[in-house]
Parts: structure tokens; sequence; C-alpha cells
């Protein structure tokens, strides 16, 4: 009986120990999962947040890499040079940039340990330094679908300058032609990111650069040109041949006078050569399927040797420029003039001191860049603000027309003074310009779009041989109106500013444009016009003799010149009946002093009753026939006079 009592008591002992025990592990269990739950929810917290941040910086950073390696396959390769400079590699600020780029890169890998995805597998395996990213961020956003990002990363490359030499040219070399175009066409652009031009091919054996632009000039279509070109074309390949055969060991007879080589050409008779061949082919590039024969010929690789064989002859260099212009306003051609090296040409020229260099390079680069320039500049037609890029708008046009015997740039000049020397541009161009319109104007009227246009004069000494050439001033205006609008003239309020012979031609254009309903726009933007002694009622030029009426112009255009010349009374008569409902804001200009030609002859070009068109305010000058467009200083009255009326005139535009 004892017994079992006693068993009785020691379960009943036991299982109250082992009761009391099990409530104590159970408390304990459940405060440490209360432990672990908040130390486990600030974790989770903490580590949310943080890979938020990381994913926000990963998506800003993030870089496809694949450029990288296509790089790798290409024919150039840059070593990634470290400088000599201590203190550039070894320096607080190169330094710690190095370590902050390894910092981010870092974390960018530990967020693709944390999310168990890598950000770039490209990336990640490539051989870059972290220093570099910058650089192939910027190739990345030149080449995205927005176009508003890719002009950005243009901006932004052309105004990095503390590049290493190497990085350069990796944006030399992985840069599309779009990315490159635009590089020349920004202001700020190290020229270090454009490549040489490839290796130009060798000549053939027994060959040399004269005959094979001959050769060149000889396998273009003879047809789709005027009789005078086709005569051109035939008398420089003529010429070229005798001064071939001169080179050969022969004499040489020039336009069949007998002399001999040396009496004919002196020094160097293939520049004179070249000249003849050039001009001739200027006029086929105006023609696109000519273009494309030049490109299947190799022309493209030939017209760069002659480039740099020529360096000292802006002439022969500038009429280069003229044919590559006038083939990059075919856009299939586009990627073998960029491929070919001239972009790189273009960009080193567009940063020239000289306006006519820079000029015909801006005019090139403008037709390439399709990215944003919608207009193209046809042959003659030149663009002298805003040659670069630019975030201003453009809101107006001015025009400057040339007369017949002028020039797109010399005509407006600043006047010549005695202590400067032209060859050497000064470099303060408010004491002296080459080209008021490009200097002056451009800084006091930011916002225009200033364009100049020449009348193709590059011919005018074959003219005493080819009678076709000598162009009415209704050939002419319908010529140049054409190659206007395609430059966007009329898309814009305007002002015409003419000289000579180019306000007769701009009075024709108004009337031409007035006719054509897809040239309506011309006239409904039409503000205003200047006119610097313009013969409105004709010119006494016609009654001196045929000698010196021949210096002046050509045949056809003096006899319009005439007094009694019925195309010029009746152009007079059809402007003023047009513009008499138009609120035409009109200012002449006129001489009062007679200009000198040659050594002997002085002649009032001009005069005050024909300088009066009978619209506007007529303001007689002291200076002669040449200068009457040409301020001695930019305070002089001419030009404050001129900048008063645009500034007044297209007032309400240039508000907007």
């Amino acid at each position: 009986m004892d017994s079992k009592m006693s068993l009785a008591a020691y379960c009943i002992i036991c299982r109250r120990i082992g009761t009391s025990t099990s409530l104590l592990k159970r408390d304990t269990y459940w405060r440490e999962i209360r432990n672990i739950i908040k130390f486990t929810g600030s974790l989770i917290l903490g580590s949310l947040f943080l890979t938020y941040e990381i994913l926000a910086l990963k998506k800003s950073l993030t870089l496809d890499t694949q450029v990288v390696e296509r790089e790798k396959m290409k024919s150039y390769i840059y070593v990634n040079t470290i400088s000599l400079d201590k203190g550039e590699n070894l320096g607080i600020t190169y330094q710690a940039r190095k370590e902050l780029h390894k910092a981010v890169r870092k974390v960018l890998a530990t967020s693709a340990k944390i999310l168990w995805s890598p950000f770039a597998d490209t990336f990640s395996t490539v051989d870059v330094d972290d220093h570099e990213c910058s650089v192939w961020l910027l190739l990345r956003k030149s080449k995205s679908e927005d176009e508003a990002a890719r002009l950005q990363a243009v901006q932004e490359m052309s105004e990095s300058h503390h590049w290493h030499d190497y990085q350069y040219r990796i944006i030399a070399q992985a840069s599309d032609p779009r990315t490159l175009i635009g590089l020349a066409r920004s202001k700020d652009s190290d020229l270090r990111f454009f490549l040489p031009p490839p290796p130009l091919p060798s000549l053939k054996e027994d060959s040399s650069i004269e005959e094979e632009l001959r050769q060149l000039l000889a396998s273009l279509p003879q047809t789709e040109l005027d009789e005078c070109i086709r005569y051109f074309t035939s008398l420089a390949l003529s010429e070229s041949s005798q001064s071939l055969a001169a080179q050969k060991g022969g004499l040489w007879c020039f336009g069949g006078n007998g002399l001999p080589y040396a009496e004919s050409f002196g020094e160097v008779p293939s520049a004179t050569v070249e000249m003849f061949c050039l001009e001739a082919i200027v006029k086929h590039s105006e023609i696109s399927e000519h273009c494309d024969q030049i490109e299947a010929s190799g022309g493209l690789q030939l017209l760069q040797r002659l480039y740099q064989l020529y360096k000292d002859c802006p002439k022969i260099q500038r009429n280069i420029m003229r044919i590559i212009g006038n083939m990059a306003l075919n856009d299939h051609l586009h990627p073998t003039i960029v491929h070919s090296g001239w972009v790189s040409i273009m960009a080193e020229a567009m940063k020239s001191q000289h306006i006519m260099e820079a000029s015909h390079a801006a005019r090139t680069l403008a037709n390439l860049d399709r990215e944003t320039v919608k207009e193209k500049y046809h042959d003659g037609v030149y663009v002298l603000h805003p040659q670069y890029r630019t975030s201003e708008p453009i809101k107006a046009d001015v025009l400057f027309i040339h007369g017949l015997m002028g020039a797109a740039f010399r005509t407006w000049r600043q006047q010549d003074c005695d202590q400067v020397l032209i060859e050497k541009p000064p470099e303060d161009e408010d004491r002296y310009t080459t080209c008021w319109p490009k200097t002056w104007l451009a800084r006091d009227c930011p916002a225009l779009r200033i364009i100049s246009v020449e009348y193709d004069t590059s011919l005018s000494d074959w003219r005493a041989r080819c009678p076709m050439e000598r162009k009415s001033i209704a050939f002419r205006s319908d010529e140049l109106l054409r190659k206007l609008r395609a430059a966007g003239v009329g898309d814009r309020p305007m002002i015409w500013v003419s000289h000579s012979m180019g306000g007769l031609l701009v009075k024709k254009m108004l009337l031409e444009a007035s006719k054509k309903p897809e040239m309506r726009t011309v006239i409904n933007n039409t503000r205003g016009m200047i006119f610097y002694s313009v013969p409105h009622h004709g010119s006494h030029l016609a009654e001196y003799s045929v000698n010196i009426r021949y210096l002046l112009f050509p045949s056809l255009e003096v006899k319009e010149l005439s007094k009694d010349s019925p195309a010029l009374k009746t152009l007079q008569d059809d402007f003023l009946e047009f513009a008499k409902d138009k609120n035409f804001q009109v200012l002449n200009f006129v001489e009062t002093l007679p200009t000198t030609i040659g050594s002997m002859l002085k002649l009032h070009v001009v005069t005050v009753e024909s300088a009066d068109l009978g619209i506007g305010d007529l303001i007689p000058v002291d200076v002669n026939h040449l200068n009457i467009c040409k301020p001695k200083r930019k305070d002089a009255f001419l030009y404050q006079r001129t900048l008063q009326f645009i500034r007044e005139t297209l007032a309400k535009d240039l508000e907007n």
C-alpha cells in the first residue's frame, strides 16, 4: 500500500516539474521570436531603402557596352597611355575621382547580388577603367532613339575639355557619322574628336594628279548641261591635254597661240589647268547623277589629295569645298563623304580665321547635318550666322545680295584702310572686319539667320569665249529664287539687303515669287528692303565705250542697265504696282562721289535720281559706288543706320 502511494506521489511531482519546465521554455521561445522580429524588421526596412537607392542609381548608370566589344574588332587601336605628369595621375582630384568610380561600381555589383541578377553582363566583364564610364555613357546616349538625348550628348561631348588625349580618340573611333557631324558643327569641339582621313590610294603608275583630274572630268556625262558648260568642259580637257603633253617633254600651245610652255603659264602651269578642270567639275556637281559618277570614280579621294597638295592656294581649296558641298546635297552620298575623311577636314576648316574658308566648310557640314538642319544650301548660298549648332532660337532672316561684279564676302567688307593688312585678319573684329554682316550684325542681332548669296562668277574668265553665259536679270533671279527657297527662305520674317544690280535681282525675285503659289511665303514674310546705290532707273555706264562697259559688266547686263532699257523700265513699273498695297519698309542709300575705274576714268555709276525707288527714305552718302556698302567703322553712320532699320523693321518678330 505504501509503495503504491509513493509511486503516485512520484508521478505527480514529475508531472509538475515537467509542466513548469515546459512553461519556462515556451516563454523563452516567444521572447526570442519577438527579439528576432524586431531585429530583422529593422534590417529588412533598411535593406529595402538601400535596394531602392541602388536601383535608382543603377537605372541612371546602366550601360550597354556592346559597342565596346565591337570596337575591339576595328582596325584602329588606341593605347590607354599614362601621362608622364605625376601630378596628373597622383593628384588628389584624380585619385578621388577614381575612388568614387570604384565605390559606385561596388555598389552596383552589390545590388546585382542582392537582386540575383547582374546589372549588365557585358559591362561587368568588359575591360573599361572605372573613370572612363562617362565617355561610354555619352557614346550610348549619342545613339539613343530620342533626338533630344542625342543632341544633349553631342553638346556635352563638345563641352568636355578635361579628358585625356586617348579619350577623345575613343570618341572619334566609336562615334557614328551623325555624332561626328554634330561635333564638327559644335563651336567648342576639340579637333581630337576627329580621326585623320584614311590613307589615300596610290596614284596609278606613270600617272599624275593632273592627269587623273582630267580623266575624272572626261568620265562625267555631257548630258543635262547647257551649251556653255559643255564648252567649258571641252576647253578644260583640251588645255589640260596640252599641259600634260608639255610636261612630258613637248611644247605646249595655249589656245592655239603657239607659245612655249614656259611663256604660257609660268612656274606653276598645273595650278591653272587644275582650276579649269575644277571649275567645270563644280558645274557638273550641281547635277545629282554626276555626283554619283564623281563618287564612283574615286573623286572624293582625288579631290582630297588635291586639297592637301594645294594648301597654299585658297582658290583651289574653295572650289574643291564647293564640289563637296554640292555632293552633300545628296543624302545617299553622306556615308561615303564621311568615311572618306571629309568631316575631319571640314571641322578644321570651320575654325579658320578666314571667313571664306570657314563659310564654305559650314555650308558643307550643314548639308551633311540632317539631325538639326532641314534646309539645303545650294552652291552660292552661304549662312554667315549661325554657322554652328546653337540653342538660340532663330526668329528672322537677313539676306545679302551683291552686284554682278561683287562677291558674297568681299562686297560686304569694311572700307579698306592703308594700315590694314587683309591677308592677316585682326583679332579685334570691331576695329576691322572682312565681312561686317558676319561679325558686327551677328553680334548685335544674334537671333537672325544671316545669308549671303554669290553669283556663279567662277567662270567669268571664259565669258569672252562663251556668249551663252551672259544671263539676263530674269534668268539669274529665277535661279537664285529657287536656291533660296531650298534654303528655307520664306519660312521666317526677312529683310533683303542689296548692292547695285543686286537690288534689281531682289525686285525681280519678289515679282516672280508673287506669281507662284509655292513661293507666296516669300512675299508674305518679306518685311523690308535696303538698297545700296541700286540703279532703279538705269545707269550712265552704258554710254561709255564698249571696252569700259565690258570691264564692269557682261554686255547683256549693260544693255539692261541702260536708261532706255525697256526691261529695266518694265521692272520698275511692275514693282511699284506690286508693292503699293504691301506694307514693305524700304531704305535707300546712294553714293555722291565718282568711282575710279582703272587709272584714268572716274564715273558716277548711280545718280541720286536713279537710286530713288519711289518708296521709302533716300539717303545720300559721301562715298563712291564701291564703298556705299562698306562702313568705315562699326560706329559709322552707314552701319548704325542699317542696324537701326533692321531692328525697327523686325522689332515685333524679334520680341516673339
